[in-house]
């Protein structure tokens, strides 16, 4: 009978072998780590950001987050902004974002009021009074944490927030008193704070989405609108209409959303990377929409348009009219009540300290 015989490696050739294998085991490491970075590289998160405006504070926003964004991901996430409703109406861009189709929004709270009605809240007139006010308001915890947490479990996951301008109302045909409201149809976002205290200066409001005032107001349909001169004079409205009335009321805020199923499938440094830099913007525009505002009131006059305001005592007046909106609209809905509550307080806290 045969005995195998077992042939034994000399232990420098069994040190040798074992460390070729770690060599060969770490090249592959190496070569998948490689490939897995490229692939990356290759095919990174796309961001898309929609917008209803163009050329103003909000598009200046856009596209600061959109380029701060694909800085500190290293490229991995790819930012593409779409101004002036390109990727559809107001409402449409809503459902993109809800739905997928679309990752980021800017756009006025009030229009998400489909999704939770306290998203007008802000609108509510007589609010703040400045700018620096408002600005403050958007950066208040409490409103932070009330605004941004609106559309959870509703396909939305707010990241920022931000005061744009205060409001103004164009018209085909001068409002230099406030008698001159009454009678005409005038564009409103859709707010039911807007749409009340319209009705109480004796306008029938219509609510609609950006891209139809131009040809509504050209066509008649409407008498005025309710918007702001960051829009009037970047989209040209005054081959609309040339008269610009500073109501200064109310406030308009934009919220910035992503699709929440789309940030949940983010790696969570990137998902930091999205939250942190639209914080950091929606601040960082605060000088910039100030200065910004200041050129529009000056590049309408040279569009050929005229900016008119009420007398001081009428213009007290419509503030005292208004004053009471926010409480009568949310009374009957205690969560929006508290809502607007949580907004009032915030505006209190947000006022300018007394002067001696």
């Amino acid at each position: 009978m045969k005995t195998a015989s077992v042939q034994r490696l000399h232990p420098d050739k069994q040190k040798i072998r074992a460390l070729a294998a770690l060599v060969v085991a770490g090249a592959l490491a190496v070569s998948l780590a490689i490939s897995s970075s490229i692939a990356r590289a290759e095919n990174p998160y796309v961001m898309k950001i929609t917008l209803p405006t163009l050329n103003d504070t909000v598009h200046q926003v856009a596209k600061n987050w959109a380029a701060a964004v694909q800085k500190d991901s290293g490229g991995r996430i790819k930012t593409e902004v779409y101004p002036a409703s390109q990727l559809g109406s107001i409402p449409r861009q809503i459902e993109g974002v809800q739905f997928g189709a679309i990752q980021a929004s800017l756009i006025p709270p009030e229009f998400f009021v489909g999704v939770d009605p306290r998203f007008e809240v802000l609108a509510a007139p007589g609010l703040v009074d400045s700018m620096e006010q408002a600005q403050r308001v958007a950066a208040d915890p409490a409103v932070l944490k009330l605004m941004l947490g609106l559309g959870a479990n509703k396909g939305l996951h707010g990241v920022g927030l931000f005061m744009a301008t205060p409001s103004a109302v164009i018209s085909r045909t001068a409002i230099r008193h406030l008698e001159d409201f009454k009678g005409k149809k005038i564009r409103i976002f859709a707010s039911q704070f807007q749409s009340v205290a319209f009705e109480r200066l004796g306008v029938t409001p219509v609510a609609m989405t950006l891209g139809d005032v131009v040809p509504a107001l050209q066509q008649g349909a409407i008498d005025g609108a309710d918007a702001a001169l960051n829009v009037y004079v970047p989209m040209h409205f005054v081959d609309a209409a040339k008269y610009v009335t500073e109501t200064n009321q109310p406030a308009i805020f934009i919220i910035m959303e992503v699709n929440q199923k789309w940030y949940d499938s983010l790696p969570k440094d990137l998902q930091d990377v999205v939250s942190k830099d639209a914080a950091a913007e929606s601040v960082n525009i605060n000088p910039w929409a100030t200065e910004f505002r200041a050129k529009m009131r000056k590049a309408w006059v040279e569009q050929g348009g005229e900016l008119i305001q009420l007398p001081a005592d009428e213009q007290a007046r419509m503030l005292n009219v208004l004053a009471s909106v926010g409480e009568d609209v949310s009374k009957g809905n205690p969560t929006l009540h508290q809502a607007y509550e949580t907004a009032v307080d915030a505006a209190k806290r947000a006022q300018p300290p007394p002067s001696h």
